[in-house]
């Protein structure tokens, strides 16, 4: 077995990648939802970011109205991403699940990717 060598520049937006799984094949829609229900079941707070694929390395993403407090409806959430990424077609858009317990981001991925640049 070999280990890949994943081309990612910063002089590359296309290439960046943000995170683990960021190297993964884009997720179906039931993939998305299980990893909703996943956040949902461990009582996270959902919360939904997006930005432009060149800003994608950096620290500051934007929010996409507040977290989700206490949401527990799946479908409420996978609707809300559908909408972001709707409004930003362009755009990452990222699922955040927050942990009450130790007060910190306990999940994030890339559920949609916008367009190379």
């Amino acid at each position: 077995m070999s280990v890949q060598d994943y081309k990612s520049r910063l002089s590359d937006p296309a290439s960046r990648k943000m995170g683990t799984f960021s190297y993964l094949p884009p997720m179906t829609e039931d993939e998305i939802r299980r990893q909703v229900e996943w956040i949902v079941k461990n009582g996270w707070n959902p919360a939904i970011e997006h930005t432009e694929p060149e800003f994608a390395a950096g620290t500051y993403w934007y929010m996409w109205k507040l977290p989700m407090f206490g949401e527990t409806d799946v479908d409420t959430i996978l609707g809300e991403l559908k909408a972001c990424h709707e409004a930003n077609p362009e755009n990452h858009v990222r699922l955040i699940g927050y942990d009450n317990f130790t007060q910190s981001q306990g999940a994030n991925m890339v559920v949609y990717r916008g367009a190379a640049v």
